[in-house]
């Protein structure tokens, strides 16, 4: 997962970087840190800063209103004007609530992964996990250790499904809510009802991007970001404005880092984009391609099927992604599959990490 120019190496045994194939969360915070201070970007950065507002003016250039976290009222802010806008503000803040029919009358508690931090609140308690993708197999194991009973309600699995987690006494899998009542029980698809405590939606983010009006030419609908060329330009004003970070169900880092090198070419001068009619016609025969296969609209960033084709593509001005990081990837989504719950610890792909290894000397 780390920047192709910067390796993300495991460290030495007894040095104070974490050396597990899958490190904690301090050592990635670790891992960006060392990358802000080796290229210096610390003083690019505006930190406790919000963007209030961006406007598009007659003359080309770009209105950005920003003000300090704190400020309030319509008139603080501060502002100021560039050539071009790159968006940067990830996917990851505004949660997706399911639509669960008489939740608002149920009297449990609702919240969002995003608000997760460690299991000991839910310590005896009932909790039902909407969702079944990382986040949801990941909180439901580590809440499971201290929690009564957990269930893990799928909206993509048969009605009839209700089944208990191989080597859990307490952790279910069902089909998806039916309906929530107002005497505390829930209802699954496959007629199981339970009264839980909680209701944890693990169903993912929703796009947002508040500060930009109807000049961005932007709309969003269905979790699509709509017309946007490759992901990242909207044809009418790029390249002008863009944005980076917006694919999920793939490699962050490596992808941002290939975008945003897309993106300040095509700034500088040397990367030549399409022209407008062309880009439109790439976004609407991406579109068709996408309903053609049933892939549905909130699904139009994802790149589950495709991330290592993308990438190669925004990377034709560039080394391509190695073929150590393909196969790395490739093969621990087998060993997860095949070792839910060990898969952090045993792995098989030394070969690879001897393969990235060689790689990372020409940067070290």
């Amino acid at each position: 997962m780390g920047f192709l120019d910067f390796p993300f190496a495991g460290g030495a045994a007894g040095s104070q970087q974490d050396p597990r194939r899958f490190p904690g969360h301090e050592e990635v915070l670790r891992y960006l840190e060392a990358f802000a201070r080796r290229f210096d970007l610390l003083r690019l950065v505006r930190f406790q800063t919000e963007v209030v507002r961006v406007c598009r003016w007659n003359d080309g250039r770009w209105a950005v209103t920003s003000r300090k976290l704190g400020e309030k009222g319509s008139g603080a802010g501060e502002e100021e004007f560039y050539d071009a806008i790159v968006v940067c503000n990830g996917h990851y803040t505004e949660p997706r609530i399911a639509a669960i029919l008489g939740v608002d009358a149920w009297p449990g508690k609702q919240m969002h992964s995003h608000n997760y931090r460690v299991p000991e609140p839910f310590l005896n308690q009932v909790v039902i996990i909407v969702g079944a993708s990382a986040s949801a197999f990941d909180i439901s194991r580590d809440i499971a250790c201290v929690a009564k009973e957990v269930h893990v309600a799928d909206r993509s699995a048969p009605a009839p499904t209700c089944e208990k987690q191989p080597g859990y006494d307490n952790l279910w899998f069902h089909s998806m809510i039916d309906h929530a009542l107002e005497d505390g029980n829930v209802v699954f698809q496959d007629g199981n009802s339970i009264r839980a405590d909680v209701i944890m939606h693990c169903i993912g983010y929703l796009y947002d991007f508040p500060f930009l009006g109807d000049d961005s030419t932007i709309t969003v609908d269905d979790n699509r970001v709509n017309p946007l060329y490759k992901h990242v330009f909207p044809p009418e004003v790029a390249p002008q404005l863009s944005f980076i970070g917006l694919p999920l169900k793939a490699i962050p880092f490596p992808l941002v880092e290939l975008q945003s090198k897309w993106v300040a070419g095509v700034l500088s001068g040397w990367i030549k984009l399409p022209s407008k009619d062309e880009m439109m016609e790439d976004v609407k025969a991406f579109y068709s391609k996408l309903q053609a296969c049933g892939w549905p609209k909130r699904y139009t960033h994802n790149l589950s099927k495709c991330q290592f084709e993308y990438d190669d593509w925004l990377a034709e001005q560039y080394p391509p992604i190695e073929e150590w990081r393909k196969q790395m990837f490739t093969i621990n989504l087998k060993n997860k599959t095949a070792r839910p719950e060990s898969f952090r610890d045993e792995w098989d792909d030394y070969h690879l990490v001897a393969e990235a290894n060689e790689d990372f000397k020409k940067f070290l």
